[in-house]
């Protein structure tokens, strides 16, 4: 398939394209496997350096200055937007797991199998499991080699996510090849009340992710436990007081943003509360929009107002809201009318993984996608074929099912987080 290149068109947007640096996860399933030959490494040549122009005269410098002027973000997001094929668009819409576009088996490494795959798919971001992750080095080598090749291909940086929550979920801390701390689960940090622990947990886990390359956590948890029999949350929850809960989601949120990492609260529109596990399958809550009002979404409402650049849509069903069992990540009352319109959200809306039983048991990869998008998600994490979903969503624009200016507004929410990073 042949590809337009972005092009980088000036100063302004060069400087604010800077490399990002993150990890995301949120209760995603385990990579695709497919059989293929082990990914390579790639080594870094040597570039031919060019003489340094002269320095324009000042009458001429100051000509220049008065002519062009340093763009807006809004304007550096309409001309990347502006350049950008069809397809490129689309590749920006979804977050997968390396192993999704390179058909390696677990992928531990990025080289040309890496570069020629993104070339084919310029993905906007790829989330990492423990099984990918097998040392600082190696981990550091691996995402620094991918954020290279996305600025090469596209002159954007890449999200690159993982879950790293703490406590039960934590890809790096809980893995044997990296000497980081643990910060322990979040139902202990609640318990203490102390605001100050939920931002050293934040600050701790984005320490240790940016150092690694990872831009993007998916985390804090914004769930709020009301339901004590759940065992999907339990301890990952802050608790069951949704001001608490609030107040230790915005504190970590915080201590994230502080050392250099993007964060996503999940899972909205709050599973704490639900009976099941959307991971195996169905999994709802019988409560009305006025009762998740005063507490589920509480956290989610908080975090909006502190202009979060992500949250995570569940796959759960709210019968007493949409109408039927339709799950919320698919469900244009509860992403447009709910989290959008009611709560005022207009950063990045991205699924839970689509993967996840729930979904995968119940729609094709590419019905999935494009249902999601239609409802007004704005990235597609981990379909269960991401090849299918892709095309799926081109299939969806040429028919027009979906058209191209639904899919320029999450391509612009993107760009606008990528650019101001």
């Amino acid at each position: 398939m042949k590809r337009g290149m972005l092009k980088l068109k000036t100063a302004a947007v060069c400087t604010a394209t800077a490399v990002l640096a993150v990890v995301l996860g949120a209760g995603c399933g385990s990579p695709q496997e497919n059989k293929a030959a082990p990914e390579e490494t790639v080594s870094v040549q040597e570039t031919e350096k060019v003489p340094e122009a002269e320095e324009p005269s000042g009458e001429i410098q100051g000509v220049i200055e008065e002519t062009a002027p340093p763009q807006t973000l809004e304007e550096q997001v309409e001309q990347y937007l502006g350049d950008m094929t069809l397809e490129e668009k689309v590749a920006q819409l979804f977050v997968i797991t390396p192993e999704a576009i390179t058909h390696v088996e677990t992928v531990t490494a990025a080289g040309e199998t890496t570069r020629k795959a993104m070339e084919e798919y310029p993905v906007g971001g790829f989330v990492y499991m423990k099984a990918n992750l097998v040392s600082e080095s190696q981990t550091r080598k691996m995402l620094g080699n991918v954020q290279e090749y996305a600025q090469e291909i596209t002159g954007l940086p890449v999200f690159l996510s993982v879950d790293e929550e703490g406590g039960t979920v934590a890809r790096v801390a809980k893995n044997d090849g990296f000497s980081v701390e643990d910060v322990g689960d979040m139902a202990d940090i609640g318990a203490s009340g102390d605001t100050g622990k939920a931002y050293e947990v934040g600050e701790t886990i984005g320490t240790y992710l940016s150092d690694l390359g990872f831009n993007l956590d998916f985390a804090p948890d914004a769930d709020v436990l009301t339901n004590p029999d759940n065992a999907v949350i339990g301890v990952r929850s802050f608790g069951s007081d949704s001001q608490l809960v609030s107040d230790m989601v915005l504190a970590e949120m915080d201590g994230l943003s502080d050392a250099g990492v993007l964060s996503c609260v999940k899972h909205f529109p709050g599973h704490g509360g639900t009976a099941g596990d959307t991971h195996e399958g169905y999994a709802y809550t019988d409560k009305t929009l006025d009762e998740l009002k005063a507490a589920e979404l509480v956290p989610f409402a908080a975090a909006v107002e502190a202009e979060v650049p992500f949250v995570m849509v569940s796959h759960i069903s709210v019968p007493q809201v949409i109408g039927d069992n339709t799950p919320s990540s698919l469900s244009e009352t509860m992403v447009s009318e709910v989290l959008r319109n009611q709560l005022g959200y207009d950063g990045i809306v991205i699924t839970d993984a689509l993967n996840m039983g729930a979904i995968a048991e119940n729609y094709s990869s590419s019905e999935a996608a494009v249902r999601a998008l239609s409802a007004g998600v704005d990235m597609l994490l981990m379909p269960a074929d991401f090849e299918s979903a892709y095309n799926g969503v081109l299939q969806a624009v040429e028919d027009g099912t979906l058209s191209e200016a639904r899919i320029d507004d999450s391509v612009r929410r993107i760009l606008q987080v990528k650019l101001s990073v």
